[in-house]
């Protein structure tokens, strides 16, 4: 791939970033929140079939158990790629 590619995805990437942040107004909820309200509006007298098993006293330690989460899938995936890469580098030895 030429240097000029690769710089030009890099910066369209980051555009694809950027330019809804700063020009699409709104509020950013989960699709949990969005989900919740279309019930309450659609069956007021709706009630879940369970509760939570846990649930965060705060929002930031919602937040904390999330990015741990994210953190350990990328440190499982990563650990797989770099593994199988690296099994694929390390040639076998010559039999006699």
């Amino acid at each position: 791939m030429k240097q000029t590619t690769k710089w030009l995805l890099i910066v369209l990437m980051i555009a694809l970033v950027v330019i809804p942040l700063l020009f699409i107004e709104g509020e950013y909820g989960g699709a949990d929140d969005a989900a919740g309200e279309v019930i309450e509006e659609s069956n007021p007298d709706y009630e879940p079939w369970f509760n939570s098993i846990f649930e965060p006293k705060s929002g930031e330690i919602e937040s904390l158990l999330f990015a741990l989460q994210a953190a350990i899938g990328a440190i499982v995936i990563g650990y797989f790629f770099g593994y199988y890469k690296g099994k694929k580098s390390v040639k076998a030895p010559a039999r006699k």
